[in-house]
């Protein structure tokens, strides 16, 4: 089992059966921001849904494919997740995600989470690139990016599916 990923202010951990309902609770209150973007956040998203998602970060982390973990402050309060996932070994890069929690929105806590997340991708899992893909109109998540250091490299056409349309898409990088 993956250690914590502690620093300011933040930690970074995998999801357990503690966690279930204030995570299906911190879905379903970010339907007006997550879910403008995040299809797998609605309105009815319940405990089972996390439990299987939690089920599946297990699995993904112990055969290395990703680390999604929750973004916790230090005090214990869930905010939402980050992680690193789509893991391409050929290309040694992966893809960094987050979202944070409607009410804990604001407050620098995702550009924290993915700083705090770099020198494990870059030192333990030896990753010499990391992506950020933003759909172009997603303002918050693209900020977020920039914050934490991700440089801007294109706008791609067609690069995500956002509620079943194809929509471009902001392509960030961080390098070692």
């Amino acid at each position: 089992m993956m250690h914590p990923i502690t620093g300011d202010g933040l930690c970074l951990r995998p999801l357990t059966a503690h966690d279930v309902g204030e995570f299906a609770l911190g879905v379903r209150e970010s339907l007006a921001t997550v879910g403008a973007w995040m299809p797998w956040c609605h309105a009815g998203y319940t405990t089972a849904e996390a439990q299987a998602w939690f089920r599946l970060c297990e699995d993904n982390m112990v055969a290395g494919l990703a680390w999604d973990l929750g973004i916790f402050l230090e005090d214990g309060r869930f905010c939402g997740g980050t992680g690193i996932n789509q893991v391409n070994r050929l290309a040694n890069m992966a893809n960094v995600g987050y979202w944070i929690r409607e009410p804990m929105q604001g407050r620098g806590i995702a550009a924290r989470a993915v700083r705090l997340l770099v020198p494990f991708a870059f030192d333990a899992l030896k990753l010499t690139r990391l992506e950020i893909i933003a759909a172009e109109h997603n303002l918050a998540s693209r900020r977020t990016a920039e914050k934490a250091g991700a440089q801007l490299e294109c706008i791609a056409r067609n690069r995500l599916v956002v509620h079943g349309t194809a929509v471009p898409a902001a392509v960030y990088s961080i390098v070692p």
